[in-house]
């Protein structure tokens, strides 16, 4: 008589198990997310303990760094965020939105790494599919060897055969192991095939390159689990409208989760931006208002961005409030700090608000620049192209320090900008090493006389 199976209900958002199906999860709150899967499990056998020589343990001293050297990817943006390179036997799993590029950057890194044997593993793309897309980036790579496969064990067997210096599986959603009685893409699928390629990963010392689904909240789909197994995580961001891609560490056990990489998606491919200030700002817009250009830090990187603003009558009863890449509860507190402390009449108008590059940005050291761009909209009056920005906004009116001005200042000096407008902070900073005017303010209202009133 054969035994029966045992089955267990698992959330597909966040992985928490149930005896009997349920609703709502109670765990995270999602409706209609459990699925029945059947539990494995295998016969109890007698361990047998044995001390062998291939795994003690040792001092730091004892370990060799003969493997220990990352590998270059031939990209100079990825080498920054995953902090000089991939790690032998580490896993970076790579998220993003459907269609941002994430199958374009690693089939990029795949074609480019020469001199190192891969193996692209995809799930989702026939081999001839895959020719097409290389066809269309112009590039080959002799030593890169693609397979079209959804099953775990088929996988790891071509990869132990051909032992490869890198493994690149598109996407793991879509592999799946005979072990477990559900289908892929389901909790405990990415649970066990994402352990099983770990295993493979740390055993042979091969790095590992997995791409990953997200939800529509914008998380790795799958159960958090798998955040936590993997050793980096890179989140690609941007909007499909623009063409200016962001790769951020979310997780980074081999380097800072402070870096980011910036891409430009064009005809043949992704393209690295070595200084995107130059591409994100513009200076055709002398004698325009509504337009300032802010001092912003993304990670630890300087970045010039321009800030766009529209301030008009609001046609209706209810003035609207409109942004793009700026968080629109700040922007609404800037508002209310400019009426309440400034005495600009702006609750009866509309307000928009515009991050050119289609790029989001949480740096409060742009609010200095998003008050600038909105006052010079609302008096039609417009600020010279080559004043820059950089510094917060309090809810009193002062204007606040950020952090790493310096590196703000030295970018604006870069690119030709004349004078920047920082907080005050005495004699913090030596500022006379700058060949850049630097103006310091400390109020909104001493900032708002100093750029309209005495022009």
């Amino acid at each position: 008589m054969a035994p029966k199976l045992k089955t267990t209900f698992a959330c597909q958002n966040c992985g928490a198990q149930s005896p009997k199906w349920v609703g709502r999860c109670p765990s995270c709150g999602e409706w209609n997310t459990y699925i029945e899967e059947v539990l494995v499990r295998e016969k109890p056998q007698s361990v047998v303990l044995s001390l062998g020589n291939n795994n003690q343990p040792k001092r730091l001293q004892e370990v060799s760094d003969e493997k220990t050297e990352r590998i270059d990817t031939c990209n100079q943006e990825l080498n920054r965020v995953l902090g000089g390179g991939l790690v032998p036997g580490s896993m970076v799993l790579i998220g993003g939105e459907p269609g941002i590029g994430k199958s374009t950057l690693v089939l990029q890194l795949a074609l480019d790494l020469r001199g190192k044997k891969i193996l692209y593993v995809s799930g989702e793309e026939s081999i001839q599919q895959i020719k097409i897309r290389a066809r269309r980036l112009q590039k080959e790579n002799e030593n890169c060897f693609f397979l079209s496969e959804t099953s775990l064990e088929n996988i790891l067997a071509h990869s132990r055969n051909m032992g490869p210096d890198l493994l690149i599986v598109d996407s793991i959603q879509t592999v799946s192991t005979e072990v477990i009685e559900s289908t892929p893409g389901s909790v405990g699928q990415i649970r066990e095939c994402t352990n099983a390629i770990l295993k493979y990963a740390k055993e042979d010392r091969v790095p590992v390159l997995l791409i990953g689904h997200i939800t529509k909240d914008g998380n790795l789909a799958g159960p958090k689990v798998l955040e936590h197994i993997v050793d980096t995580v890179l989140q690609f961001e941007g909007e499909n409208q623009y063409m200016y891609r962001i790769l951020r560490a979310i997780k980074n056990r081999f380097g800072s989760t402070s870096e980011l990489g910036i891409f430009e998606m064009g005809n043949l491919g992704l393209r690295e931006v070595s200084n995107p200030s130059e591409l994100l700002i513009s200076r055709d817009h002398d004698g325009l208002s509504g337009t300032a250009v802010s001092a912003s830090i993304e990670g630890v990187r300087p970045l010039l961005i321009e800030i766009q603003a529209l301030v008009s009558t609001a046609a209706y009863g209810t003035p609207q409030r409109s942004s793009t890449g700026f968080d629109l509860r700040r922007l609404n507190m800037l508002l209310a700090v400019l009426e309440k402390r400034a005495g600009f009449k702006l609750a009866t108008k509309d307000v928009f608000l515009n991050i050119a590059g289609g790029i989001k940005v949480d740096d409060p050291g742009i609010d200095l620049a998003v008050i600038s761009a909105i006052l010079s909209s609302n008096f039609d009056r417009s600020i010279a192209k080559h004043l820059c920005f950089a510094g917060e906004v309090g809810l009193s009116g002062e204007i606040r320090p950020v952090n790493r001005l310096e590196q703000r200042i030295a970018e604006a000096e870069k690119l030709g900008f004349e004078q920047i407008f920082i907080p005050r902070i005495g004699s913090k900073i030596n500022l006379k090493r700058y060949n850049i005017a630097v103006e310091q303010v400390g109020r909104v209202d001493e900032f708002f006389r100093k750029i309209f009133v005495q022009k």
